[in-house]
């Protein structure tokens, strides 16, 4: 990965976390922002499916609405529906501005939930994403890496109503964990960190990363 200094110029740089949901996603976000904050660096933060009015109601209906016995490639086409508003509402105005956008989930979870878990076509999945996101990639994704048994868990520990993804059983979350770790492994722009160990060890290894990757921005 190219060291560059994204402040100032025409485009910012898209950060996004990924992951079973389960692995912390959430609270690496909020504890990214705060320090992003902290050095002065101009943040947004975002999740998707959602960010929009319509990407919200389209997380109600294909998530939450159980009652609907939605096909795997409804449910895709539902997912990119609210990516392509999410990319053109929010993600390309935030890097115009030359700002830091972070993201919980982006195009990676796409292939990971309905392309490996679903068993929809990877490259038809990849095909479709391109056009609903207009080709945009985040510039680096950290994948919270947990097993499914874990997910289950943390899950049932946090006592929130399950979404149709999370009732889709232990077998499902499986295919998940190693669609993501397949992917990574295949994707040059991600890094995945073990999401069991406690939150502050996670937060510092993504620091580390960022540091890393990106000196000349994030280790001011």
């Amino acid at each position: 990965m190219n060291d560059r200094s994204f402040l100032g110029e025409n485009r910012g740089f898209f950060l996004a976390l990924e992951g079973m949901d389960g692995s912390g996603k959430t609270t690496q976000v909020d504890l990214l922002s705060k320090w992003f904050f902290s050095k002065n660096l101009k943040c947004t933060v975002a999740r998707e499916p959602g960010g929009t009015k319509t990407g919200e109601a389209i997380r109600s209906v294909v998530q939450e609405n159980l009652d609907l016995d939605i096909p795997p490639e409804t449910e895709l086409l539902l997912y990119l529906a609210a990516r392509s508003v999410f990319v053109k509402e929010i993600a390309i105005p935030v890097l115009d501005r030359g700002e830091i956008f972070l993201t919980d989930r982006f195009s990676m979870s796409t292939l990971a939930y309905q392309g490996y878990a679903r068993g929809l076509d990877l490259t038809e999945v990849g095909r479709l994403n391109d056009f609903a996101s207009a080709g945009l990639n985040a510039d680096l994704y950290i994948v919270l890496d947990i097993p499914a048994e874990l997910s289950r868990e943390r899950l049932a520990l946090a006592k929130k109503k399950k979404d149709r993804l999370e009732l889709s059983g232990v077998d499902f979350m499986q295919k998940v964990r190693s669609g993501y770790l397949d992917i990574s492994r295949k994707m040059e722009n991600a890094v995945v960190v073990d999401g069991t160990e406690n939150p502050e060890t996670i937060h510092l290894k993504i620091r580390e990363i960022l540091i890393r990757e990106m000196p000349a921005t994030f280790g001011i």
